[in-house]
């Protein structure tokens, strides 16, 4: 029996109605995500990346067409789904332990030692061990999205949804979580989404990269990236890493230019 794909877009539009008329982002979408590959999505602003995402984790229903998330069509939220934001949203007053074990607790209404357990465990994986008791503000931006991405691990989900993660770094920062992503990546395999408008970063990052077109939002093409895993910092000057990134950057400047 075929496994099901973990995420499948069968001819998805999405339509809204706004003040100012009716807007369609997304037009006719149809693609497959495997379990545990890195899928990331490059398109211009506008064009229904987001929104992409918010039907994963089931916060929006499409207009038209389905998405099913391991052969069921998502009718609602998920708890085999994370998501990390473009900024981490991290509550002010509560130290880093406890909003890495905030799912749980919201869930649940307790957390318990092994979800303690957990949350050090994932604070060393992402580089914070020692910064469980400090607040929020105390860390720098890039440490608090380590934090954001502890927090989308903690419950331990097949399916990881990331909305440029890293926009709002600065540039050595933005590649340092890059690499900190492919070591996680590999010590804990997930299905990702990864939002980006970076194509260096998409094209290190990604098993397979997928292009869009402008408002409305439909696949222009999608391109393997052909340089097998574990990446590393050398992976940047691969001639195959560098070739992809130069086409993405033509098919975006050809489609802007049209």
């Amino acid at each position: 029996m075929e496994t099901p794909a973990a995420i499948r877009f069968d001819r998805l539009g999405q339509v809204f109605e706004t003040g100012s008329g009716r807007v369609e982002a997304l037009r006719n979408v149809s693609f497959e995500v495997a379990r545990h590959e890195f899928l990331a999505v490059l398109g211009p602003s506008g064009c229904g990346k987001s929104t992409l995402l918010r039907m994963i984790a089931g916060l929006l229903e499409p207009t038209s067409g389905a998405v099913e998330v391991f052969g069921r069509r998502v009718d609602g939220p998920r708890e085999d789904i994370g998501i990390v934001f473009q900024k981490p949203t991290l509550l002010p007053w509560a130290n880093i332990e406890d909003n890495v074990m905030f799912p749980v607790r919201h869930k649940r209404g307790r957390v318990g030692s092994h979800d303690r357990d957990r949350a050090q465990e994932l604070l060393r994986m992402v580089g914070l061990e020692g910064f469980g008791k400090r607040l929020p503000d105390e860390l720098s931006g890039g440490m608090q999205q380590r934090v954001g991405i502890a927090r989308a691990l903690h419950m331990e989900p097949d399916i990881l949804l990331m909305d440029e993660p890293f926009s709002a770094l600065d540039a050595l920062t933005r590649e340092e979580m890059g690499f900190d992503l492919l070591r996680i990546f590999g010590e804990r395999p997930k299905t990702v989404v990864f939002i980006t408008h970076s194509v260096s970063e998409a094209a290190l990052l990604a098993d397979r990269v997928l292009v869009m077109t402008g408002r409305p939002g439909s696949v222009l093409t999608e391109l393997p990236v052909p340089v097998a895993r574990p990446r590393g910092r050398e992976t940047i000057k691969d001639p195959a890493v560098t070739e992809l990134a130069a086409h993405l950057r033509d098919l975006l400047l050809q489609r802007d230019a049209a």
